[in-house]
Order: structure tokens, then sequence, then C-alpha cells
């Protein structure tokens, strides 16, 4: 039996990413050899480059998804918060794994202990925005690349932003300055969550279910519907968040335009409706700072 062919990014964090989802697979298949494929994406190789110029966190996943459509690998494996809103025709998301933490943290300097005026690196509009809401006096500045750089890059800030899933998962949590709760900076679409693609209908995507953590899979689709419902791909600056309470959820949304910074927080046990509903109505103008 030929071993399953899974692709993914070189960065050290898509590695481990990988890594772990072997790890799964070996442990729930055992009679069914993993073997790595890595692919290097356009995103990694233009790290100079604001996103925003390149295509968005698209470009992070599409030469991965590639090696699926075209027979060079079996299995995709991506941060689920660097798909973009609508999956290729030909793959589906066949498993949503058990979700790190959701949360961002600066490294460096706690929140309130930056100086005034003091400097926050952080690629990422939706986090900026953010953190002026928090701080209108900080200065955001760009800074793109894989964690090293950017852990490289933090002493030239006061601080930089950086998912607490990503530091843990690299055992990195010692620079972690201070958690910034949900409410405080509201999560990319996805964020801590891996998803792992295969090609739709296949037996590959049918065994995959073995992976799967219902709860990490209904928060993640509400997120992602918000995302699609906004028209947007994860480099708006936007960010959702779901969480279960009791049999529903609790979805917290933001968006950030001209007229500043809203916010909206929605329940219900329908999440794709959440996501829909809460995206609608931050685009119509609703939701306070």
């Amino acid at each position: 039996m030929n071993p399953l062919r899974l692709a993914t990014r070189g960065s050290a964090l898509a590695r481990w990413q990988a890594d772990h989802v072997a790890a799964l697979l070996r442990d729930a298949r055992p009679e069914r050899g993993v073997e790595v494929v890595v692919v290097s994406t356009e995103g990694d190789r233009r790290s100079d480059v604001p996103l925003s110029e390149i295509g968005g966190k698209g470009v992070f996943v599409k030469e991965v998804q590639a090696a699926v459509l075209d027979g060079r690998a079996d299995i995709a494996v991506h941060s689920a918060k660097d798909l973009p809103a609508l999956t290729p025709d030909g793959l589906t998301i066949a498993a949503v794994p058990r979700r790190g933490d959701p949360r961002d943290a600066l490294v460096g300097v706690p929140l309130a202990a930056l100086p005034q005026g003091g400097r926050v690196a952080t690629g990422s509009r939706r986090r900026g925005a953010q953190l002026l809401a928090l701080r209108p006096d900080l200065e955001v500045r760009d800074l793109r690349g894989n964690i090293a750089r950017r852990l490289a890059k933090a002493d030239e800030h006061h601080a930089v932003i950086i998912a607490v899933a990503a530091l843990e998962r690299l055992g990195l949590d010692d620079r972690i300055a201070e958690v910034l709760s949900v409410d405080q900076m509201c999560p990319q679409v996805g964020q801590g969550a891996l998803a792992v693609e295969a090609l739709a209908g296949g037996e590959v995507a049918e065994m995959l279910a073995v992976l799967e953590d219902p709860w990490s899979r209904r928060c993640v689709e509400a997120e992602r519907a918000f995302l699609v419902e906004l028209g947007g791909d994860c480099d708006l600056p936007a960010g959702a968040h779901a969480e279960p309470d009791g049999d529903d959820l609790v979805l917290r949304a933001v968006l950030a335009d001209d007229a500043g910074l809203r916010r909206l927080v929605l329940e219900g046990s329908d999440g794709v409706s959440l996501g829909r509903e809460a995206a609608a109505r931050l685009r119509g103008g609703e939701g306070g700072p």
C-alpha cells in the first residue's frame, strides 16, 4: 500500500503542523504510511513584499493545494487562517483537527507597559486596526516573515504581535509578554486551527474523517461563513471567532473600514447563519467600537 503523501510549506511552523497531522494519521491508520512533501510558495519566497501586493494570504496555500490537484500529493495541511474564503473546485476540507489557542499575543512589552507612541510590528491589517482602537497613540509598523524572523526583529520594536498557537507549537511561548483576549483582539478566521484538504469525494477524504474534531469544525465553519459573506479573503481587516456555549455558539466579529472599527457578538445554534448575519450587519454599518 502506497504511503499517503502530505503536502506542506517548508517553514518550521508548517513542518510542525504537517508532522502533527502525520502523527495523528499514523496513530489512526498504522497500516498506511505517511510521507511529507515540502512545497515552496510565493508567500515564502517573497517575504519582503507586503501580502496585499502579491495576492493576500492565499499565496501561502495555492501551490500546496496545486500539489494535491495535480497528483503530487494526496493531502494538504494548512493553517486554517491562511485559507482563502472559497475552497478551489476539486478539493474539500476533509478534516479540522482539535483546535489550538486562537488568540494573539504581544512579544516584547505588555499592552499597558507600551510607552506613548510605542512601536508595535505586525503584518496584519486586522491586528493593526484593533491595536490602534486599544491604543491610538501607538505606531504600527509592517513586519512579515516566518516566526523566527519576526522574533529576531522584536528588539527593533517595543513589541510584535504573533499568534499564541504558533509560539506554543514551536516551544516559544516563553517569549509571550501578554496574551490578548478575544475581546481585545478578535482573531483571524480559523486562527489556531488546522485544515486538512484532499480531493473531493475520494477515498483519502473519507479516511481523513478520523482526524475530525466536531466542535473545531463547527466553529471554523461559522468563521469562514463570515468571511465568505463579507466577500473578502484573509487579508481583509476583519476577524471572527466562534466558541461553544452549551449547545450553541457565540460568534465575535470585527470589521475595520474608513468609518472605523465595528464589533458584534451574536449567539445561536446555526454557526453558518451566525457568520453570514454578522458579516451582513457589519457591512451594513452596524456594531460598536
